[in-house]
């Protein structure tokens, strides 16, 4: 079932979710317990006294617990959103599941990675670099996160498929066409670099990039931030565009319910560090449980 959503005069289409149980055998990423703090902590909020927190941060010692027992799961061909205000800690989320930042505690597993029997977060640092060149990749908020910006398009891209194992020069540069056409970047300007486009081709690059090698999983945070209205649109209808031609599984980090409605067909909401709520995006907009989620909902109306 197809569902049409018009953003700014532009129709976006996007796939009804179905809730099958054939899809709990097709998990890509599962998260447990997942918990990320800044800070030593100290007993006023360690040994079960958070309830002293002020939201997720400590004001005896100043800790802030920016993840706290996250859980989740991710399945094939998924588009899973998240939500929640800013310091809400979907970015820091994001940040570990790429290994950007170390976890506190936790764990994840992908069943493409060993069969799903090991611990990503307690891999050497030499595997985890190995899993997120070969079975993720991500398109970060900022361009000058994801892209070297003095590189060409297509050298990023490179770049991305020789940490893969790439080493074929012809191969890489077929690859890297091919992609930078798929994301609508002309060909007179892929050997340009990232810093002479606008940001959403930056961002259109960035896409490309994540997906040279074929990863299962891609995380998006916070893509279209700062774009104009119809760059926006235009970034969100890649972004199904690329689900309906590779497949690929993907979490998306928002805070506006409006983007996580267009995309998502699961959702998460965050508040201070923690899920408060998850579901089916439709159900959870026509029924929200948690106060947040309405006050979410509401500013939709």
């Amino acid at each position: 079932m197809i569902r049409a959503i018009v953003f700014n005069g532009k129709t976006i289409y996007r796939k009804k979710f179905h809730w099958m149980k054939s899809f709990n055998e097709a998990i890509v990423l599962s998260v447990q317990n997942l918990n990320k703090q800044h800070g030593t902590g100290c007993e006023q909020c360690t040994n079960g006294n958070r309830h002293s927190l002020i939201k997720n941060y400590c004001s005896q010692c100043g800790t802030v617990y920016a993840c706290q027992n996250v859980s989740f799961e991710v399945y094939e061909g998924e588009t899973l959103g998240l939500v929640g205000e800013s310091g809400s800690g979907k970015s820091t989320l994001m940040d570990c599941l790429y290994f950007d930042i170390e976890t506190t505690s936790g764990k994840a597993f992908m069943p493409s990675y060993k069969k799903g029997e090991h611990n990503l977060f307690h891999q050497t640092s030499q595997e985890q670099r190995w899993i997120r060149n070969q079975l993720m990749g991500k398109v970060y908020q900022h361009a000058s996160r994801g892209l070297k910006m003095d590189f060409s398009s297509l050298s990023n891209i490179a770049e991305k498929m020789i940490a893969a194992g790439y080493r074929n020069v012809s191969d890489m540069k077929s690859r890297a066409t091919e992609l930078l056409k798929h994301v609508e970047i002309p060909i007179g300007r892929m050997k340009d670099a990232p810093k002479k486009f606008s940001g959403g081709m930056q961002q259109r690059v960035q896409i490309a990039r994540a997906l040279s090698n074929y990863p299962p999983l891609l995380l998006l945070d916070e893509v279209t931030t700062g774009l104009d209205l119809s760059i926006q649109a235009s970034v969100l209808d890649l972004i199904k565009i690329i689900q309906r031609d590779f497949n690929v599984s993907m979490i998306i980090v928002s805070h506006d319910l409006r983007v996580i409605r267009m995309l998502a067909e699961r959702t998460i909401v965050m508040l201070e560090g923690k899920i408060i709520e998850q579901g089916l995006t439709d159900q959870l907009l026509e029924d929200p449980q948690h106060p947040y989620t309405q006050q979410l909902v509401q500013s939709l109306i």
